[in-house]
């Protein structure tokens, strides 16, 4: 590795938070970094559900193939968004602080603070069959419609009550880092609503022969951090489209 280290991320918003948060951290351990932006499929097919599209890696599949190229050096993903098992040669190299991975509700009307407090009928976006089922579970009477894009772009469709919506769950952890958090209405309890496996982590990338590049981002592991969970969701048996856009089952991870 000679030079600037380069990140690869996805364009929108919050990738490109993550990836300038990374960035920023390696520069305080004395390591100079560069973003190489890259378009995934699932940047691109926003027309439809995620469990709709044939395939995995919706949004790691192209980034994933710019690193095995050697175009960047690491890769920098929310941890959700990987898949249970790793292309072979790739390793998981660092997994900062973790932020809170509660689901977050923001809704159209204030004075909204709980899924129990919406009307019969209430319209509620997502395009999580994970937080579909767990919606249908707590409220049947509520009519789930699919809602993509970015977060700002699902707030802002929630706010202006597009296709009538009224509300949308979300990570609150992404509203957090896009200084969106005044929008959320409630914080739901993983109980109620379960999270996805590794929600509020990066998830940091690299080719598993690439010492230098694990060793630039050795600073940026969290002792703390449940690394060693990360690790056993990855050795334990797939789930059925766990990863790659949230199309499986939730966890906390604590």
């Amino acid at each position: 590795m000679t030079g600037p280290l380069k990140l690869g991320t996805r364009g929108s918003r919050l990738a490109l938070w993550q990836a300038e948060w990374v960035k920023a951290a390696l520069a305080r351990a004395g390591v100079a970094a560069e973003l190489v932006i890259i378009r995934t499929r699932g940047d691109a097919e926003v027309d439809r559900p995620l469990h709709e599209l044939e395939g995995k890696g919706f949004f790691t599949k192209e980034i994933e193939e710019a690193l095995r190229d050697g175009r960047i050096d690491v890769a920098v993903h929310s941890l959700k968004d990987l898949p249970t098992m790793l292309p072979a040669g790739l390793m998981l190299a660092a997994v900062p602080k973790r932020a809170d991975p509660a689901e977050a509700l923001v809704t159209r009307d204030a004075g909204i603070t709980s899924i129990a407090g919406l009307v019969a009928g209430t319209k509620v976006g997502t395009s999580s069959l994970r937080r579909v089922a767990q919606i249908r579970y707590l409220r049947a009477d509520l009519e789930i419609v699919p809602l993509r894009g970015n977060v700002p772009t699902r707030v802002r469709k929630v706010k202006e009550g597009r296709d009538g919506l009224d509300a949308a769950l979300l990570a609150g952890a992404g509203l957090e880092r896009l200084e969106l958090a005044g929008h959320i209405a409630a914080r739901l309890d993983p109980l109620d609503v379960m999270p996805a496996p590794g929600q509020g982590a990066l998830g940091l990338e690299v080719r598993a022969d690439d010492r230098k590049a694990r060793g630039a981002l050795a600073p940026l592991e969290d002792a703390s951090s449940p690394r060693s969970r990360a690790d056993v969701r990855r050795r334990s048996p797939p789930t059925a489209g766990a990863g790659s856009g949230e199309k499986g089952a939730g966890c906390t991870g604590e």
